[in-house]
């Protein structure tokens, strides 16, 4: 039956009339679009990444929209839904650092390089030691070279890092378009899949452009709201710490960044307890826009697994490596070592893929079975010749041979960088893994609205032990595993606007270039005031040595001599023992009828770092039992995901402004007279 309603909504929503035709939504002002983001947007997303950790990514979408539907007001010109649609994704995938993470521990923002910026902390940082002699060229300078004094990617020695960069993003999105077009000819054309999110999305694209309104709407005040309160957190957030570092040899925080510490503090009662509390109010507001019962769940796995199961854990000899007086940090990367990588990251890893395919099975049997009780044809696709007049459709065939030939370059690429690692994995990862990944996560996209749970974590980690490569490059490399299932949802939103598709490929092609240009200047600029990371960046200061500790540990444990730590912490019987709590979990909430979001939430919360389960949860509990009965719940759950954009928006601002501030003081202090 919910599947049924799904479907009725697919029916019933209706971005554009049937019978519109399909227009492009790249032209001029799509370019103009993507600038302001280029332009605007993509420093204070650098900034407020390294400051707090947020991006602008999410608000970029809002601000463009509602910048360009008001230009376009006063210039009594109207916005097509097509155009804001391609402006929409102009936004989106300039902030995007998917497909460029590859070799990279932490989480990165602000384009292409921030990879570089990471990785010429990481060769120099003490994590890094033993693997002096093992990082690659193509990567990095050398750890230690005189070039990182200088802090600029003007140099000789980083034409190769950049070449490689470069090449990576050109194929990537080669090879994420072309199969995701594959992938939805398949899921929507051929299966008659029905997205039931795709809605939801396109219509979120457009509804807030009210063109046609000579007043404001309820949507621009709610909007409005939200970034005032961005713009006064942001002021105590981020300006007080940021301009005191111009003023003083060390920035002056009001609201410790990113967290609060708790957990030295609770080495007497709570031995190997690990309690910090996530102080940026995105993670509160965040907890009103998501599922209550993911909320609830992940209260219960966070709590369960800082509070209670660690003090038992570590009192049955299991957690070995904790000792008092350790922080968040090393408490935490001691305990992942001892149980929690085992159990956790890849026990429950197995569980959520084994449900998530579990599910993708169930659900297509019941289609097949529900088509046959009503006689209609199980195969009801739209053939080739029957594919909507003007949409922009290619040949499958001409697709799949543009991705077998991105693939194929993967792998030579690969193998040019890595010429001892087999190439077999590198062309099952390719072509095995990938497609298979990606066609799993579509279906659960076109069924449920959902992918959560058609990941593998530890896959491509387990694979590289397997083949039994000796040298760190490998952990460096980019590997082509991916999962584009994402994009043919987004081929679907295209169809529901009516929105040739042609101007999605155009505007990926404007923003890869343009994302390149962009994240090469402001990085530059930015890398150029001082060290990255420093007390001046209070977010990646406190998180970086951490992500740099576990990648450390994985690029040296396929080397002579390294430390062996991950090998040790890779134990079979607290995965299996992981894979088989999980899967009795699920099996008991099911039976008990309860909400199977809690079970996800539950997974998301032991394996969450950073402690924002608490004001997620808080969030929550605001939303549910205080907003939604002053407002009423449809209202509410309208007004909730706008308030949040506003509220980046405002946060957005204030670290625009900011980082104005400091780069002209910088550059006025560095002004020889």
């Amino acid at each position: 039956m919910a599947e049924e309603k799904k479907e009725e909504l697919q029916e019933d929503y209706r971005i554009m009339p049937e019978d519109a035709p399909y227009e492009h939504g790249f032209n001029i002002k799509t370019l103009w679009a993507a600038l302001f983001v280029g332009v605007v947007m993509m420093p204070a997303t650098i900034y407020l990444g390294l400051i707090m950790g947020q991006t602008m990514q999410g608000a970029a979408q809002w601000v463009t929209i509602i910048l360009f539907v008001e230009i376009a007001k006063r210039a009594f010109v109207r916005l097509k839904t097509q155009e804001i649609f391609i402006i929409y994704w102009v936004a989106a995938g300039l902030l995007a650092v998917g497909g460029t993470k590859f070799g990279v521990g932490a989480a990165m923002f602000g384009g292409p390089f921030s990879t570089k910026i990471w990785d010429q902390y990481f060769v120099n940082s003490p994590q890094a030691v033993g693997l002096v002699n093992h990082i690659p060229a193509w990567l990095t300078p050398r750890p230690g070279s005189p070039i990182f004094l200088t802090r600029s990617f003007l140099h000789k020695v980083w034409v190769l890092p950049i070449v490689v960069l470069v090449l990576y993003q050109l194929l990537f999105y080669v090879n994420q378009i072309s199969l995701g077009y594959v992938l939805f000819r398949f899921t929507a054309d051929i299966e008659r899949l029905s997205f039931p999110m795709a809605p939801v999305t396109a219509g979120g694209a457009t509804a807030l452009a009210e063109t046609s309104a000579k007043k404001e709407g309820w949507k621009w005040r709610v909007f409005s709201i939200g970034s005032m309160i961005g713009v006064i957190y942001g002021a105590l957030y981020i300006v007080v710490p940021t301009l005191s570092n111009v003023l003083m040899t060390e920035p002056v925080s009001i609201i410790p960044i990113p967290w609060i510490d708790l957990t030295i503090h609770l080495k007497v009662v709570l031995p190997a307890a690990s309690l910090v509390i996530a102080t940026n109010l995105t993670h509160f507001l965040a907890g009103m826009v998501l599922p209550f019962w993911v909320m609830v769940g992940m209260f219960i796995g966070g709590v369960g697994r800082t509070l209670i199961a660690n003090p038992i854990l570590y009192h049955l000899g299991i957690l070995r490596k904790w000792s008092p007086g350790m922080t968040f940090i090393p408490t935490r990367i001691s305990n992942d070592l001892d149980f929690w990588m085992s159990f956790a990251s890849i026990g429950f890893g197995i569980t959520v893929f084994l449900i998530g395919v579990g599910v993708l099975i169930r659900t297509s049997i019941r289609r097949r079975r529900r088509r046959e009780e009503t006689g209609a044809a199980i195969s009801s696709g739209i053939k080739a010749g029957d594919l909507p007049e003007g949409r922009g459709d290619i040949k499958i065939i001409f697709a799949l041979l543009f991705w077998v030939a991105s693939t194929l370059a993967f792998v030579i690429f690969v193998h040019w960088l890595v010429p001892g690692f087999p190439v077999l994995f590198i062309v099952l990862f390719g072509f095995v893994i990938t497609p298979f990944t990606s066609y799993v996560a579509a279906r659960m996209l076109g069924i449920t609205g959902s992918a959560q749970g058609t990941g593998f974590w530890g896959l491509r980690e387990g694979a590289f032990f397997l083949s039994g490569y000796k040298g760190a490059d490998i952990w460096f490399a980019p590997v082509p595993m991916f999962q584009h299932g994402t994009i043919a949802q987004t081929f679907k939103q295209m169809e529901l606007t009516k929105t040739k598709f042609g101007s999605y490929v155009k505007m990926v092609a404007l923003t890869v270039g343009l994302m390149l240009v962009c994240s090469f200047i402001f990085w530059s600029l930015i890398w150029k005031l001082g060290p990255i990371p420093s007390a001046a960046y209070p977010f990646v200061h406190r998180v970086w040595p951490f992500h740099a500790t576990w990648q450390a540990l994985w690029a040296s444990s396929n080397i002579e001599g390294g430390t062996g730590l991950i090998r040790e912490g890779l134990k079979v019987k607290y995965m299996v023992a992981g894979a088989g709590f999980g899967g009795v979990l699920f099996a008991v909430l099911s039976a008990l009828s309860v909400p199977s979001l809690i079970f996800y939430g539950i997974v998301g919360g032991v394996t969450l770092f950073g402690g924002q389960f608490i004001p997620y949860f808080l969030g929550a509990v605001f939303s549910r039992f205080y907003f939604v009965k002053r407002f009423g719940k449809e209202r509410w759950r309208a007004y909730a995901p706008i308030l949040l954009a506003g509220y980046a928006c405002g946060m957005g601002l204030v670290g625009m402004t900011s980082i104005s501030i400091v780069m002209i003081a910088k550059s006025v202090s560095e002004v020889v007279f």
